[in-house]
């Protein structure tokens, strides 16, 4: 009899054993690995952020055809990728901004205070820092990259600012307009002079901000409202409608229209 008794609690300690191991196996399944999660989480895409601005650079112009056979121009920017280095507050500096980086750069081309900033950040070493105002510096952390996708949508309008290209020194007509003297009646040689710039004994001076010839181009220029006519998420590219400032290769900064038309 004893022996019966020991056999029956020896059945209910196995199955004790087993319901407690298929619990633990439950919890197990129910609460997945850390690493595997953090895996999961850059794969979905969660250091995306977004924000109203990105930093590329002008590949060049081309054109695209409408389905009604309109050509119209536009130029291709390489945008990103841009990644989140700094990010400022009102409490620490004055005001909300996010400061983002674009351009690889070798690392012995760095200085050692850019080094330093670059690796607080955890991101590579860049070749330009571009600071963003923004209203609430709410989602940005450092390191994060912009993502161009949320940040730009096709058939909205952007602003590009750019260093024009440098035309260097040049004449009235070419930087101003002018029409230029007649050709003929007596005209000496003069076709292309500005002509007079000034009364005589009163004021006895020149103006300040007389057109005249001077270094043209080579400024921080801005082009308002181009419309975004696709944006290429698998390669970076962003088409916008129209002329872009500055020559091919140069760095320009996307931001969303701040005159958008309705």
């Amino acid at each position: 009899m004893s022996d019966a008794v020991t056999k029956e609690e020896v059945a209910e300690e196995a199955t004790e054993e087993e319901a407690a191991e298929v619990a633990e196996d439950a919890v197990d399944a129910d609460t997945p690995d850390v690493e595997e999660a953090e895996e999961a989480a850059e794969e979905s895409g969660d250091s995306l952020v977004q924000l109203s601005a990105i930093v590329g650079e002008k590949l060049g112009m081309t054109q695209i055809f409408t389905e009604d056979a309109r050509a119209v121009p536009v130029t291709v920017i390489k945008a990103g990728p841009c990644y989140v280095t700094q990010v400022k507050t009102e409490g620490v500096d004055g005001y909300n901004a996010v400061q983002i980086s674009f351009g690889g750069v070798k690392p012995n081309r760095v200085n050692k205070p850019d080094a330093g900033h670059f690796a607080k950040a955890g991101v590579a070493p860049a070749r330009h820092l571009v600071e963003v105002r923004v209203k609430s510096t709410a989602g940005f952390e450092v390191g994060q990259t912009i993502d161009l996708g949320a940040s730009f949508s096709k058939g909205g309008r952007a602003d590009v600012t750019g260093v024009s290209k440098g035309k260097g020194f040049q004449g009235v007509m070419k930087r101003h307009n002018f029409k230029g003297q007649p050709a003929s009646h007596g005209n000496h040689k003069k076709h292309r002079a500005p002509g007079s710039i000034g009364a005589c004994a009163t004021p006895a001076r020149v103006f300040k901000g007389m057109k005249m010839a001077g270094r043209m181009g080579g400024d921080r220029t801005t082009i308002l409202n181009l419309e975004i006519v696709d944006v290429d998420l698998k390669n970076g590219l962003l088409v916008l409608g129209g002329a872009v400032p500055g020559p091919k290769g140069s760095v320009v900064i996307v931001r969303g229209a701040v005159k958008s038309r309705a």
